[in-house]
């Protein structure tokens, strides 16, 4: 999410702070040298993955689970621009 689209969530809805898990299993046809460079092979799985299952991208299980957390166990960066979002959608109401 880019953060202009967050910007114009945060107008309209209160934000906090989630801890994310993602469990993902399945096959894909691709090249092996990928498999060398893990940042690589990271955005090449999240792209097949958002473009859905083709005749390369076969999908066995998924599991996905959010939850709010305290706003403490962030970052103080994040905490920082979880302040400013706020801000912001106060100024502009």
């Amino acid at each position: 999410m880019n953060s202009e689209a967050l910007q114009r969530q945060v107008n309209s809805i209160d934000v906090g702070v989630y801890e994310c898990e993602i469990h993902l299993k399945f096959r894909l046809i691709e090249e092996k040298s990928l498999l060398g460079d893990r940042d690589q092979l990271l955005q090449v799985l999240l792209d097949a993955l958002t473009e859905g299952s083709d005749d390369f991208l076969e999908t066995l299980h998924t599991t996905v689970k959010a939850q709010e957390v305290p706003e403490l166990k962030a970052s103080p960066q994040m905490r920082r621009r979880l302040m400013r979002l706020r801000n912001s959608a106060e100024v502009s109401q």
